[in-house]
């Protein structure tokens, strides 16, 4: 993990899920509970829900339907806000991450979550875990209509906060998310080497990576 320049860094845009919260509860959902929820609900196996979700997931990946769960809820004719209920004690903060947002408020950054997440998810798991005070601006991609993924989004967040894009930083768990911030010119980029509590570490590839907030502090 790299010493950060702090005295470079006015603005820290921030990931919520498998940056702040632990990616096991998303994982969790998508991959084991929605799978077999669908199966009982459609009444089918367990292999054909999986047969009939993979190509849905692979098409969506990396647009703003993959993150919206009323297109979920549309598409596959489930309440998916009240099946994310159903394992919502699995949402949990990663470690440290709270006492890195509370240093960093401290310190007088301009500290803004940037999220893929759609509203009702962000809603339940505010909900659960009191991340909106470390904040001045909780923002959804849905707000703009573009995911993370795309130049367009930071397009709409520099017009709607202002930010300089070479005097911020920015933490995310996923490559794509960050090559995207890259080329729009974010100056402080860093990974998060285990989103998954429960899976193993990843190859964050040309990006450093957060293993310990607590170590990001150094110099602040």
């Amino acid at each position: 993990m790299p010493l950060l320049p702090w005295s470079a860094i006015d603005t820290v845009l921030l990931d919520m899920d498998g940056t702040l919260l632990d990616l096991h509860y998303d994982n969790q959902f998508w991959l084991e509970h929605l799978p077999q929820r669908y199966a009982e609900l459609h009444g089918v196996s367990r292999a054909m829900a999986e047969m009939e979700l993979q190509p849905l997931f692979e098409r969506n990946a990396g647009t703003l339907n993959w993150y919206c769960l009323d297109f979920w809820s549309s598409e596959l004719k489930l309440p998916i806000r009240e099946l994310k209920q159903e394992i919502a004690d699995l949402i949990a903060l990663r470690p440290d991450a709270d006492t890195f947002l509370a240093a960093i408020r401290q310190a007088g950054k301009r500290v803004v979550m940037i999220t893929n997440a759609h509203r009702d998810s962000l809603s339940l798991k505010l909900e659960r875990i009191e991340l909106a005070p470390y904040f001045e601006r909780l923002i959804s991609s849905h707000d703009y209509g573009y995911p993370k993924e795309s130049a367009q989004f930071w397009d709409a967040l520099q017009a709607d906060i202002g930010f300089d894009p070479g005097r911020s930083l920015f933490i995310d768990d996923t490559l794509a998310i960050l090559r995207s911030a890259q080329r729009f010119g974010v100056g402080h980029l860093l990974a998060v080497r285990q989103p998954d509590s429960k899976a193993a570490p990843r190859d964050t590839q040309e990006f450093a990576a957060v293993e310990d907030y607590r170590a990001l502090l150094e110099g602040l």
